[in-house]
C-alpha cells in the first residue's frame, strides 16, 4: 500500500472542501486550479456574505463555457467520473438545450444517461445536430450491444438445448456424456460397463423458430434508461435464429418496433419517451402477436404506474396466462438502484402468478434462459438475490 504524506492528504483535502476557509490551509497551483474550478462549475454553492472567498459554481448558459469546462472534466478525470460530472451539471443547471448544439454534444463522453436524454429531447434537435446525436447514440448502443450480444446467445442457446432435452431419445439424439454420469451408480464391474437406468438426450434440433420473444417497452420518462438498454437487447435477441423477437413500445399510443431490430439505433430513434400510460392496451396488442402461447415468452417493461383502466390489464394478463404464455413483469432494466413502481398493481399481477421483480441489465440473458427453460421465475429471482414482489397477504 502507498503511503500519502500529510502534504498531499491535505491537497486532497482542501480539493474535496472547495474553499480556502476550509481549514486545511493548503494552497493549490499547476492543474490543480483547474481541476478545483471544474468541480466548482457543478458542486459549490453561490458565494453568501459569510463566506465571500467561497468558491462560485456555476456553467451559465454559455455554449463556449460548457465546452471549455468538458474539455477540462475529460483531461482531468476517468470516463466514469466525467459520466457522472456531465449528469449532474445537466440536472443542475438546465443545459439540456445545450446539447442540441452539435459542438457541445461532440465534446460529451457518451453514456446511457447521456443517450436516455437525447432520446427525450429528439424532436427538439435541430437538423445540423441530428447526425451528431445519431452518432453518439451510435456509439454507446454498440459499446453496449458488444459488451452483451455473446453472453446473451450462449444463455439463450444453452437454455434452447435444456429445453429441448428428452428422457426417452432416438439413438443419435443420445447424450452420453450426461447418460454416463446419470448412471455411474450402475455401473457392473463383472462386465466392465454401466448399464444404464433411464437415457437423456436431446430431441432433434429445430431449423425453425422454438421461441417467440415478445419485449413490451414502457416509454413513460422514468423508464427511459430501462428502455435503452431493452432497445439494444431486442436487437441482439432478432439476430438469433431460434427466436423471434418483437419489440413493442407503447404510453397511450402503440409503436411496433420489429422491423427496425436490424440497427438498435434505428430502435431507440423510433422511441418517443414521455406521454400518457395506457398499459392494457399495449398488452392486448402483444398478445395479438403471439402464434404459439406455450413456446411464447412475454416481458412486460413497466413502472406499472398506469393511466388506463386497472381491471383490464388484469383481465389482459390472466387471459395471456391462460393461454399458456410465459409472462415476466420487469420494473426496471438498469443499474439505476431500486424503481419507484405502483406496489398495488405489482402485487395483483404477482397473484396471477406473474413474477415482477427489477433486474440489471447483466442478469437480464440469465432471466430470459430462466423463462426459456420453463423455470419459476419468482424463485429464479430470488436465488439471484433481485428483490421480487409478493401477492396480498404473502409474509416473503
Amino acid at each position: 500500500m502507498n503511503r500519502v504524506d500529510d502534504a498531499e492528504r491535505l491537497r486532497r483535502w482542501r480539493l474535496v472542501l472547495g474553499g480556502v476557509d476550509d481549514g486545511t490551509g493548503a494552497r493549490l497551483g499547476g492543474d490543480d486550479v483547474r481541476i478545483d474550478s471544474a468541480l466548482a462549475a457543478v458542486y459549490d454553492h453561490p458565494p453568501s456574505s459569510r463566506s465571500g472567498n467561497r468558491r462560485q459554481g456555476g456553467l451559465g448558459a454559455s455554449a463556449p463555457v460548457v465546452n471549455r469546462w468538458l474539455g477540462d472534466i475529460r483531461r482531468y478525470f476517468p470516463a466514469t467520473v466525467v459520466q457522472v460530472m456531465q449528469r449532474d451539471a445537466i440536472d443542475r443547471f438546465g443545459l439540456k438545450r445545450l446539447l442540441l448544439e452539435p459542438e457541445t454534444l461532440a465534446s460529451l463522453e457518451p453514456d446511457i444517461h447521456l443517450v436516455a436524454t437525447l432520446l427525450e429531447l429528439k424532436h427538439l434537435i435541430p437538423e445540423t445536430a441530428r447526425a451528431t446525436a445519431r452518432e453518439v447514440v451510435g456509439r454507446v448502443a454498440r459499446d453496449v450491444e458488444s459488451r452483451i450480444a455473446d453472453h446473451t446467445r450462449q444463455a439463450v442457446s444453452g437454455a434452447l438445448s435444456r429445453a429441448r432435452r428428452v428422457r426417452r431419445p432416438r439413438p443419435a439424439d443420445v447424450d452420453w456424456n450426461r447418460t454416463i454420469h446419470a448412471n455411474l451408480r450402475h455401473y457392473q464391474p463383472e462386465y466392465h460397463t454401466i448399464v444404464p437406468e433411464r437415457l437423456i438426450g436431446y430431441g432433434r434440433r429445430q431449423s425453425m423458430v422454438e421461441r417467440e420473444i415478445v419485449l413490451a417497452l414502457d416509454q413513460s420518462g422514468s423508464m427511459t434508461s430501462s428502455v435503452v438498454y431493452a432497445g439494444i437487447y431486442g436487437s441482439v435477441l432478432a439476430s438469433i435464429r431460434a427466436l423471434k423477437t418483437s419489440v413493442v413500445a407503447f404510453d397511450t399510443g402503440i409503436a411496433d418496433l420489429t422491423d427496425r431490430l436490424d440497427d438498435p439505433v434505428d430502435v431507440l430513434f423510433g422511441v418517443q419517451m414521455g406521454g400518457g400510460t395506457d398499459i392494457a392496451g399495449a398488452v392486448g396488442y402483444c398478445d395479438g402477436l403471439i402464434q404459439h402461447p406455450s413456446q411464447s415468452v412475454f416481458i412486460l417493461l413497466s413502472d406499472l404506474h398506469d393511466g388506463g383502466v386497472r381491471d383490464e390489464l388484469t383481465r389482459r394478463m390472466a387471459a395471456m396466462i391462460r393461454r399458456g404464455v410465459t409472462c415476466v413483469v420487469l420494473l426496471a432494466l438498469s443499474d439505476d438502484g431500486a424503481p419507484s413502481y405502483d406496489r398495488a398493481q405489482a402485487a395483483t399481477l404477482a397473484e396471477l402468478g406473474v413474477a415482477a421483480f427489477a433486474c440489471t441489465p447483466d442478469r437480464f440473458p440469465e432471466l430470459l434462459a430462466a423463462a426459456i427453460e420453463g423455470r419459476d421465475l419468482t424463485r429464479w429471482a430470488g436465488a439471484q438475490g433481485l428483490v421480487t414482489v409478493a401477492p396480498p397477504g404473502d409474509s416473503r
